[in-house]
């Protein structure tokens, strides 16, 4: 395994199964252009290891351009043009064959095919060492294809993670984190907060509270404790984008932990998806949402019990408490649907003891 900045790759394709399927594309050019004289245009960056191998092992005349396309805003309205740069002779009536090192959506070749169109080429092939079929968006056909592999992130041979990784000889692809991130959902009363603490023990996750973070940035003084005080001294919500910055310093303490859970975000859609893009940067997932079911009986009852030892005025007024209910429903209501659509919303009765309330969610995290 190596790692590259953040993330960490595991070993892929071999040196030798590039090296096979390198021959036999090669070995197909020479039998489609025998006796043909072709203009290889190699895309840059990630083509060069593939584009040098293949030219190698031509076996007759031909003219190499190593190509990069540019995207820029023009002075005239229609907004975008592309064009090759590097792209130094002439390709009217010539035989094209481009190189790339990997097609996945294919919308870079689409740019491509654009330009040969114009340059008014015979005929134009490509040739591409990968492959990932799942995620090609074109119809452009693909002559000639080294190896078909699955949507997976890889690094190596040419292709690069943020700069790094292009001069490995062999193909690693993203290690994938095997962690439990659930999403801990509950109304006031539930007893969300003790079956945090129960399964924070049991799968030995990391129970990340949004009120305690905030507590915590706040009275250090933190750059982002200062700049959530600032809105809240302006009576302002925090912008999401600051709670999130303050999770994701969080999970960056806490590299090696088997998973998180996340109490009292995300509160609406926006969040949600804040909150699956930062676990995404951390190539991982929330595995699911759990919300504990009570009646609101139950909470009211429970909430104005717990009020005569708590000492919060909130739990002992039955107005305040039903309004409080009221408002997690709301908030929640949302979020249920957003979870359901992925298949990751999990409703739990928490009713009983704390021992089944807490068997019932372990039946849950196990099955995920």
């Amino acid at each position: 395994m190596i790692q590259l900045h953040d993330l960490k790759f595991e070993p892929f394709i071999s040196e030798g199964k590039i090296t096979t399927a390198i021959d036999a594309m090669a070995l197909k050019i020479n039998q489609d252009f025998e006796g043909k004289m072709p203009v290889f245009l190699a895309v840059l960056n990630g083509a060069f290891m593939v584009a040098s191998e293949i030219i190698k092992r031509f076996e007759g005349d031909c003219e190499v351009a190593f190509v990069k396309l540019e995207s820029y805003k023009g002075t005239e309205t229609t907004g975008n043009v592309e064009t090759l740069v590097g792209l130094n002779l002439s390709l009217e009536n010539r035989h094209v064959i481009i190189i790339e090192d990997i097609v996945d959506t294919g919308i870079t070749l689409a740019a491509i095919y654009k330009i040969m169109e114009k340059e008014n080429v015979a005929d134009v092939r490509i040739a591409s060492l990968f492959f990932k079929p799942e995620a090609y968006q074109k119809n452009f056909k693909i002559n000639y294809i080294g190896l078909e592999i699955p949507n997976d992130f890889i690094v190596g041979y040419g292709l690069d993670y943020d700069g790094l990784g292009r001069n490995l000889t062999q193909v690693y692809k993203l290690k994938k984190e095997n962690m439990t991130n659930l999403v801990l959902f509950g109304p006031p009363g539930a007893g969300k907060g003790t079956q945090a603490n129960f399964l924070k023990e049991k799968y030995n996750l990391i129970h990340i509270s949004t009120g305690d973070v905030f507590r915590y940035n706040i009275k250090n003084e933190t750059e982002l404790g200062l700049h959530a005080k600032s809105f809240m001294d302006k009576g302002q919500l925090v912008p999401d984008d600051v709670t999130i910055k303050m999770l994701g310093a969080e999970v960056d303490k806490n590299t090696d932990a088997n998973g998180f859970i996340f109490d009292g975000f995300p509160r609406t859609v926006a969040q949600a998806e804040a909150l699956a893009e930062l676990m995404k940067e951390k190539n991982t997932e929330v595995s699911a949402m759990i919300a504990l079911e009570v009646d609101d009986e139950v909470l009211v009852e429970r909430l104005l019990e717990r009020g005569k030892t708590s000492g919060r005025k909130d739990d002992a007024d039955e107005t305040i408490i039903r309004n409080r209910i009221h408002i997690y429903y709301e908030e929640t209501a949302i979020l249920k649907q957003f979870y359901l659509k992925e298949d990751k919303y999990f409703g739990v009765d928490g009713v009983g003891s704390i021992s089944e309330i807490t068997e019932r969610i372990s039946k849950v995290i196990d099955s995920l």
